[in-house]
C-alpha cells in the first residue's frame, strides 16, 4: 500500500511565489508519495537487517543533503 500524504507544503518558486499550475503540483506530490514509500521500505529493509534506525535516518538524511540542482540559475 502506497504512503500517500495530502498535505505536502504549497510548493514555492525561488522568489517565494506559490506554484498554482495543477499539473506541476500534482506531478510534485505524486513524486514526493513515491519517494515516500521508496524510504519507507529502505528504512524497514534496514530495521529488518538489523540495522540502527539512527544510522538509515542519517544516511536518509545526507542523501537530501547531496542533491544538486543542475539547472539552478547561478
Amino acid at each position: 500500500m502506497a504512503l500517500k500524504n495530502k498535505n505536502w507544503p504549497l510548493w514555492l518558486r525561488d522568489d517565494k511565489s506559490v506554484v498554482s499550475c495543477a499539473e506541476k503540483i500534482k506531478v510534485m506530490n505524486e513524486n514526493f508519495d513515491e519517494l515516500k514509500q521508496i524510504a519507507q521500505d529502505a528504512f524497514e529493509d534496514g530495521i529488518l537487517m538489523e540495522v540502527s534506525d539512527e544510522q538509515i535516518r542519517a544516511t536518509l538524511h545526507s542523501l537530501v543533503e547531496e542533491l544538486y540542482s543542475p539547472l539552478k540559475k547561478k
